[in-house]
């Protein structure tokens, strides 16, 4: 073949065959342009998040003057160490009410029909289309000690009134009632992708319906139980309006110490050091569940 008759396509086949990119050259230099796209979204996070944020470290450590006393604060007063335990608690409490309660509504709705599993859909979606807000007033008004559950209890089993609100029991209730979708999504996409002919196929082999669900169906929706544990654990701490209406002063949470150490005691400094270290704990539990995962991902019941 003569060297002025070699076309496009012969260079491209040639290419290939030597395991080049045919594109590889025509792209070349040009391979940044698409990175232009990424400068509106660039400008948007720096602006309403990288900003801010780093503001907010900025107070931490220069508020009322330069150096780590606010983090000094945060880890040698008593009373601090309370709330950073008890938000932790509460809101692997509010992980551990969740996933009881959405497992086993997430399992139905892979073996309903689908005007069925439409409509347990829409049981779900429905509470995070109202106003959370709204949500927790009408527990402050079924939690009271005049409200309808104390009524029902006193008059039917003369019990009562029993303390529901202003209780870790209440600020438990309502967080559980708000995150249980975040649980329970996650829990179907994973289960539903798990073979319903595999629990069939243990017992007969000889295993009995307990076994056969801890040995086989359980381990095949960890995914699910990872993803939507982490989901409802990490929303669980930045909770604020549940344990301020639901909740006592002997309950607060650290959001809510954040609010009053920068609205009451003009305490911006501590209040900044309080949301850094809220924020760190969240990105190392995020990086220890990665850590776990096999497969690296952060949430590993949602397709990517």
């Amino acid at each position: 073949m003569a060297i002025d008759s070699v076309t496009e396509g012969d260079v491209s086949t040639r290419a290939i065959a030597l395991g080049a990119d045919p594109g590889a050259k025509k792209r070349g230099p040009k391979n940044w342009r698409p990175l232009l796209l990424l400068i509106p979204a660039f400008v948007i996070v720096s602006l309403f998040f990288l900003a801010p944020l780093a503001d907010v470290f900025v107070r931490s450590v220069t508020d009322p003057q330069p150096g780590l006393q606010n983090y000094q604060w945060l880890f040698s007063t008593p009373g601090n160490l309370n709330v950073v335990m008890r938000t932790f608690g509460t809101a692997i409490l509010v992980t551990f009410v969740c996933l009881l309660l959405a497992y086993p509504y997430a399992y139905l709705m892979t073996i309903v029909s689908d005007r069925t599993r439409n409509m347990m859909q829409l049981f779900i979606m429905m509470p995070l289309w109202t106003s959370i807000l709204v949500r927790t007033l009408a527990w402050m008004v079924l939690l009271q000690d005049t409200g309808p559950i104390n009524s029902i209890l006193a008059a039917w089993f003369d019990i009562g009134p029993i303390p529901l609100i202003r209780t870790t029991f209440g600020v438990a209730l309502g967080m559980s009632q708000v995150l249980l979708p975040f649980m329970v999504l996650p829990l179907y996409s994973s289960m539903a992708k798990i073979d319903k002919r595999l629990l069939p196929a243990a017992s007969n082999l000889g295993a009995n319906p307990v076994t056969a669900f801890f040995t086989v169906y359980l381990p095949l929706s960890k995914p699910g139980i990872f993803s939507g544990g982490v989901t409802v654990f990490i929303l669980g701490l930045g909770f604020y309006i549940i344990p301020a209406l639901l909740g006592s002063s002997k309950e607060i949470m650290i959001s809510a110490m954040i609010q009053q150490q920068i609205s009451v005691f003009l305490m911006w400094g501590q209040g900044t050091a309080l949301g850094i270290f809220l924020l760190a704990c969240t990105i190392l539990i995020l990086v220890v569940v990665s850590r776990f995962n096999k497969s690296g991902s952060l949430f590993p019941g949602v397709d990517r």
